[in-house]
């Protein structure tokens, strides 16, 4: 095809399914009788639906063949109610992109087989119905369905050239026994125009989405429309058109969303409807609404686990009561700022008071906005707390109820840590993101952990640490969403990568154990068509110096009855440390693959999945003698590794794990198999 460049457009909306007649003598929608004005019915569906959000933009794009580079400038946004980058993007060519022509179209991050799949045939059967001219092209008609129930396949219809043989429309539905949760319909129509004797081109493409917890229950319609105009083969481009690489693929002109009425009527390349017109007045008719933002703050309690009032939230509340071995019952309030108090600076700060050991804690924190576009901050923060040294960061934290309730055996691994840093963070360019920090911990010792010097009757007060952290990101085409002061990953199909140095000088701040420490890490997500989709971690990490064992690697460890992905499920807190390690996490999830097959077991729509873990590390000798381990506590020596299959997406919510520990399996209260319990919300 050579080089290209197009002017694309696109349009998104949202409605609210489900939406009858009896929602008018609702409470909630007493306010709101106007509008019922706005309800239509789906043609796709036959469900009532109410639009809530439309956005749209215009931009033009760019593609290089050789070597492969493309470009997007978008150069007109317009959201209902909403100025945001973020959505912004996500209206562009690059996070659209439906392609039947590839074997399989990722929808939900499930691997759906085309119809024009290399392998189609033996998925789908194949009937001949009509023949016509289309457009002065004589067209052969063509309907699909699967063989077999239970895959990830749809039912459709196509239009094929009789010339070149190539798709002239398309019309293609998710077959409605597919293994999905909470997406009951997807319809994807596409139509290719002939632009010279022999390329075929996607002019017009529709997507239809329909979420729902159950038939009939409120859902949301999803609905996107992309057109294509003034497409221009051979284009020609200058040298340094594609400068900048990866950092220059999405350009939003600073402008995009300032563009007035007569703008989009003049370039919307299909005029919109009234209804649609009538969302942009309707949201803006909803945001002046007294009560509305009382609606807004009880939605974000629910999802953020913060009580908004005026210009302070409070939370999270899953911290308000904990219990643990070194503190006893433990009360927690929480605060920050919320955006109506500013979008540019955050504060924030906590309390907590444990009714055992009678000690007060405490922390604070200010986080500034120096640029949104390229998502630079500074961070200051102070906490004084007891914190879990060998845990991971995903494992729901030691203050949470689920911790309680889910806990093991009581938690006397607990260790007081003074935390103070200085935080700068930014983008460079897209996908890549680094910060700076420089930081000051001071870890107390406990009775149940003294730090005792080895060979000597002689403790430490305190182990005292200061240096300066530097750790990098990249991840090649990650979505993101990002709110005024908090960055959520929508993931991306290549691996990304992290990379982490510290260096602890001598007599900083009072440290007395200088080190330099580097870790790299690679996680990767992708689907193996049908076989279903593989995730792994893989970590190496290396210290150089002589330091306690608090400041070693110490690996991570759960007590909990939860699953934990980032944790040795059956490795104790404080059993295994390292200066230098490899680790790696892997995890294959069949998507049903094989519980499709089984009769009545596969209406349960369960869904399959094991993984293995292993570390392999060691401890130099000067590591082992600055003060005495917990009896509990030694380094590797041979590998550890744990094995697990399980069953996912049971009501939806819940995944069950069976673990099997198959290494140091004579050390004390070493877990040799056990179930433990997951909540997760998977499409």
């Amino acid at each position: 095809m050579g080089n290209l460049k197009f002017e694309l457009y696109n349009k998104m909306e949202f409605d609210i399914n489900n939406f009858t007649e009896e929602y008018k003598d609702d409470r909630i929608f007493k306010n709101y009788q106007f509008i019922f004005q706005y309800a239509d019915t789906s043609v796709e569906t036959g469900k009532t639906y109410l639009p809530i959000f439309i956005t749209e933009a215009i931009s033009d794009f760019y593609y290089q063949e050789n070597p492969r580079k493309q470009k997007e400038i978008i150069k007109a946004t317009k959201s209902s109610g909403v100025k945001n980058e973020s959505i912004a993007q996500f209206t562009g060519h690059m996070y659209l992109d439906v392609n039947m022509y590839q074997n399989f179209i990722d929808i939900a991050s499930k691997p759906f087989v085309s119809p024009l799949a290399i392998q189609a045939q033996m998925v789908y059967d194949y009937y001949l119905v009509d023949s016509a001219f289309i457009k002065n092209k004589w067209c052969y008609q063509l309907t699909f369905k699967p063989k077999r129930k239970h895959e990830y396949t749809f039912t459709g219809n196509m239009w094929v050239h009789d010339t070149t043989f190539a798709i002239q429309k398309i019309e293609a539905r998710i077959t409605k026994d597919a293994n999905l949760n909470y997406l009951n319909d997807v319809l994807i129509n596409q139509e290719f125009e002939l632009i010279n004797d022999s390329i075929w081109f996607l002019k017009e493409d529709k997507l239809f989405m329909d979420f729902n917890l159950t038939d009939k229950t409120t859902g949301l319609f999803g609905r996107k429309t992309t057109s294509r105009r003034n497409i221009e083969l051979n284009a020609k481009f200058n040298d340094n058109f594609f400068a900048g690489g990866i950092a220059n693929d999405i350009v939003l002109n600073k402008d995009a969303d300032e563009k007035d009425d007569e703008y989009w009527q003049q370039k919307r390349h299909n005029k919109l409807t009234e209804k649609e017109l009538g969302i942009y007045n309707m949201v803006d008719t909803i945001k002046n609404m007294p009560n509305f933002k009382g609606i807004v703050n009880f939605i974000t309690f629910i999802t953020t686990g913060y009580f908004i009032k005026k210009n302070i939230e409070f939370g999270p509340y899953a911290t308000l009561y904990s219990y643990n071995e070194i503190e006893g019952n433990r009360l927690y309030l929480g605060i920050r700022t919320s955006n109506d108090f500013s979008k540019k600076i955050e504060y924030s700060g906590f309390l907590a008071y444990g009714f055992k050991d009678e000690k007060l804690k405490y922390g604070a924190g200010i986080k500034y906005k120096l640029n949104h576009d390229k998502w630079q901050f500074i961070n200051i923060s102070y906490k004084y707390d007891m914190l879990q040294l060998s845990k991971s960061n995903e494992l729901v934290s030691e203050d949470n109820i689920l911790t309680t309730i889910f806990s093991q055996n009581p938690d006397v691994n607990l260790l007081m840590v003074s935390d103070f840093r200085i935080l700068f963070k930014s983008d460079w360019f897209k996908g890549f993101s680094y910060k700076l920090e420089f930081a000051n911990k001071i870890i107390y010792p406990s009775y149940v952990h003294p730090f005792k010097l080895t060979n000597s009757t002689e403790t430490l007060e305190n182990i005292n640490n200061s240096g300066i952290n530097l750790s990098a990101r990249y991840a090649r085409n990650e979505k993101t969403i990002n709110s005024q002061f908090s960055r959520y990953s929508m993931g991306s199909k290549f691996p990304i990568f992290t990379f982490n140095a510290s260096y602890s000088p001598k007599n900083v701040l009072k440290n007395e154990y200088p080190f330099f420490s580097m870790q790299f890490q690679v996680h990767h997500k992708f689907f193996l068509g049908t076989l279903g989709e593989l995730v792994y971690t893989a970590q190496v990490g290396k210290l150089c110096g002589t330091v306690p064992y608090p400041l070693l690697r110490l690996h991570e460890g759960s007590e909990t009855y939860i699953f934990d992905p980032y944790s040795f499920n059956l490795m104790n807190y404080y059993e295994f440390a390292s200066d230098e390690f490899v680790s790696l996490f892997a995890e294959h999830h069949f998507q049903g693959i094989f519980f499709n097959k089984i009769p009545l077991i596969r209406k349960l729509n369960f869904r399959e999945v094991i993984y293995a873990k292993g570390v392999m590390g060691r401890i130099s000798t000067k590591n082992l003698n600055v003060i005495d381990y917990p009896s509990s506590l030694s380094e590797l020596g041979k590998p550890y590794y744990e094995a697990g299959v399980g069953i996912e997406n049971i009501f939806k919510v819940f995944r069950l794990d069976a673990i099997w520990r198959l290494s140091h399996l004579d050390k004390p209260k070493a877990q040799k198999f056990g179930l433990r319990l997951g909540i997760q919300v998977i499409l």
